[in-house]
């Protein structure tokens, strides 16, 4: 190492998302305090399990949901039922523009 000093990893809540130092992220599902365990979740569904003292040690870091988030749910791109490729708020409208104004 070169004269880096490594932080134990805190313990992650539910929800938070990580990645492995080759680019690969998951999820944490599940966190057991009395069993001292933490679950998470691949991309592709895959479910593992660590102790507290592998989780502290590992060389994971925080990082941001995948935007396609399809991995897990073994379906395709095209079965979303919504075009992913136009842009969020293109064709949407402000509600309010449909309130009755008159007096």
């Amino acid at each position: 190492m070169n004269g880096e000093i490594l932080m134990p990893l805190p313990i992650p809540a539910i929800g938070d998302w990580y990645q492995a130092p080759g680019g690969v992220r998951f999820e944490v599902i599940a966190v057991d305090d009395d069993e001292g365990t933490i679950d998470i979740q691949h991309f592709d569904g895959t479910v593992e399990e660590f102790d507290f003292d592998a989780w502290e040690d590992s060389e994971y870091f925080p990082s941001h949901a995948p935007e396609d988030y399809s991995g897990s749910l073994d379906i395709e791109r095209e079965d979303y039922g919504v075009d992913l490729d136009r842009a969020a708020m293109q064709g949407w409208s402000d509600p309010l523009d449909y309130l009755d104004q008159s007096d």
